[in-house]
């Protein structure tokens, strides 16, 4: 019984990261998002597959964790790309600004 939760839990938490991931690849900043979040949520995964080998208990849901960690980097890495336009767009109103 205690897999299955513990199975719903990763799969609520992995229908969200989809979610997470396409809107952070269609809003192009970093608005509304924390990267001490999405750094907490990764070491978090990591921590969770690594008790999962050390313990032994080898299963299906480790799956679910490697998918889980893989989506969330994905967002990682949108957010530092997000960023770099977020800078690039502050430059750029610097730079008509100065010209004003």
């Amino acid at each position: 019984m205690s897999q299955i939760l513990e199975t719903m839990m990763i799969i609520c938490f992995g229908l969200s990261w989809p979610i997470s991931v396409y809107k952070s690849y269609k809003a192009r900043t970093t608005n509304g998002k924390s990267l001490v979040f999405l750094l907490a949520i990764w070491i978090g995964y990591i921590c969770g597959i690594g008790g999962k080998l050390l313990a032994g208990n080898i299963n299906y849901v480790l799956i679910i964790y490697f998918f889980n960690l893989l989506v969330v980097s994905c967002d990682l890495i949108l957010y530092f790309r997000n960023h770099a336009l977020d800078l690039q767009r502050a430059r750029q109103a610097k730079t008509k600004e100065a010209i004003a």
